[in-house]
């Protein structure tokens, strides 16, 4: 009888050392709600190849915001005139959803024209781009099924309101092969 009772008392102990220790903080999931223009505004830096500096995106969701563990979710505007350059992501799913204007795009061999109201969905491993054809901006979200690109679109864009400063050829070099498990450009 007496054994048990130690027992129990050394359960009951290590029960209370365990809640007490501290535990390693995880990157939980919450609830937000981030209106149109709220969230992380960026301007994308110009590079070799994309020499014009100036589209802008928000990142409205993402591991860094504490927001999802896994997700990531962004807002840009493709001016008219301009396009994504071609890209693949290697290990990530990605949806876009054309708000508004009219695009051009090119995914995996096709090529189809889509309006305002669009979904494209891109495989891991597909290629894509989108040619703004129209007037208008072309206004989309972008939602990624594992965390990278937003990385990537951080180490090449300041945020609003810092100096611009283009890309250099090393810098664009060592970008691609950091991030190449979330985006290769063609």
């Amino acid at each position: 009888m007496r054994s048990a009772h130690m027992i129990t008392e050394v359960c009951v102990l290590l029960a209370c050392a365990a809640a007490a220790a501290p535990r390693p903080q995880v990157n939980a999931t919450i609830p937000v709600i981030r209106e149109k223009d709220e969230g992380e505004r960026r301007i994308v830096r110009g590079w070799p190849g994309h020499p014009d500096p100036g589209e802008t995106f928000i990142l409205k969701i993402d591991p860094k915001m504490g927001v999802h563990r896994v997700l990531s979710f962004l807002r840009q505007c493709i001016p008219p005139g301009k396009k994504i350059d071609t890209h693949r992501p290697p290990e990530t799913d990605e949806i876009l959803f054309l708000q508004t204007g009219t695009g051009r795009v090119h995914l995996r061999g096709s090529v189809r024209v889509a309006h305002a109201g669009a979904t494209v969905f891109i495989p891991a491993g597909t290629s894509i781009s989108v040619d703004n054809l129209g007037s208008d901006a072309i206004n989309l979200v972008a939602i990624f099924s594992a965390p990278g690109f937003e990385d990537f679109m951080r180490d090449t864009s300041v945020r609003e309101g810092e100096k611009n400063v283009p890309v250099s050829q090393a810098e664009e070099d060592a970008v691609e092969k950091k991030y190449s498990h979330a985006v290769m450009y063609q």
